[in-house]
């Protein structure tokens, strides 16, 4: 079985990890397909090393751009790649500019597509993201799905065919590498924080660093929180920032992009997270440690309804009234409604038909 894996952004390297040694380890050859959607050591290269992905095959070094011009340069490289390698399938994950692109370039030359976190809808047609899952979704033969929110989504939109319920493959990683990373990451100590004894926070949409007015709200919440707040600062955040003259308030320390184990690390020993990250969402749950959602909705509804995430948006009353709340008191998180851990496994067995 030849199977070519499109990936692009973070979360699709974490994502790519089990399902890549599950099926190595049955048997099969993959292909990996880096879109270079992602470029920095910190968001791309540091991830490969600490999640044990081998070298990609090809990257093709995309970078920077509008969506168009991304999504255009990646449909050109991931066909040429696709006509060589002929794949049994083409394998894409999550809702990026790399997923979509993945997903059209297998489907305008009639090879098989599977869709890896299928299902999931925020219902806001301003995320570029959403338009992404959606397309995807609607042109996979495979689709994978984390809960079954996700079933039940694509159902209401007419899809049920090569649908399948099999988990999250970012808990599988976060049960393979979160022990890993309280062994090896040291950022604490660097940091000179104790656990439990700051508030961790990103901020990537680009829905909130386009919008200046969003982005000083955020900000201004922080300042008003007072607590100390570690802010890995994401590339597109910091350009932001620069272009309306904000600094950061004092209680704020804005550190580079880390590797996977040193976010790990700083999850687990967070008292609180803010996010607008899907997957930060998700691995706050897993952590038990409280989330707040830095946007007006959250596809990870799961993590709302047990009561570890609270969609705040970027009003900084609602967001401050998050952190302050004593609300923080829950039953034991339902585990299973990310699956059982073994997500990467029941996707080869699919794929291997």
């Amino acid at each position: 079985m030849n199977i070519v894996l499109v990936v692009g952004a973070r979360p699709q390297f974490i994502k790519a990890s089990p399902v890549h040694r599950a099926l190595s380890q049955a048997g099969a050859r993959c292909y990996l397909l880096h879109t270079g959607q992602h470029y920095d050591h910190g968001m791309s290269e540091i991830f490969f090393h600490e999640l044990g992905l081998p070298e990609a095959d090809v990257n093709l070094d995309v970078r920077s751009g509008s969506h168009a011009q991304q999504t255009g340069a990646m449909l050109v490289g991931i066909e040429s790649i696709l006509l060589h390698e002929k794949p049994d399938w083409t394998l894409v994950f999550g809702d990026t500019n790399s997923t979509l692109a993945g997903a059209l370039a297998a489907v305008k030359v009639h090879l098989p597509v599977a869709h890896v976190e299928a299902g999931l809808r925020s219902f806001n047609r301003l995320m570029p993201e959403e338009h992404n899952r959606v397309l995807t979704d609607h042109c996979s033969d495979l689709l994978f799905c984390p809960t079954p929110t996700g079933v039940n989504n694509l159902a209401r939109e007419g899809i049920t065919q090569g649908v399948h319920l099999v988990g999250d493959p970012m808990y599988d990683a976060v049960l393979m590498f979160g022990n890993l990373a309280q062994s090896r990451s040291n950022i604490l100590d660097t940091l000179q924080i104790p656990p439990k004894s700051y508030l961790l926070a990103t901020i990537h949409r680009s829905y909130n660093t386009d919008d200046h007015m969003a982005l000083r709200d955020i900000f201004t919440a922080f300042a008003q929180i007072g607590e100390k707040i570690i802010l890995p600062l994401h590339p597109r955040t910091r350009q932001a920032l620069a272009q309306i003259r904000l600094d950061p308030p004092t209680n704020v320390e804005v550190i580079e992009p880390i590797g996977y184990l040193d976010m790990l690390m700083l999850e687990q020993n967070a008292r609180i997270i803010l996010t607008d990250s899907g997957g930060m969402q998700k691995e706050a749950f897993f952590f038990s440690v409280p989330c707040i959602t830095l946007r007006p909705e959250t596809e990870w509804v799961e993590t709302v309804q047990a009561g570890w995430n609270v969609v705040a948006g970027t009003d900084p009353q609602r967001i401050l009234a998050a952190v302050q709340s004593h609300a923080w008191h829950v039953e034991a998180k339902p585990v299973e409604a990310f699956g059982n851990g073994q997500a990467a496994q029941k996707i080869t067995a699919f794929l291997q038909g």
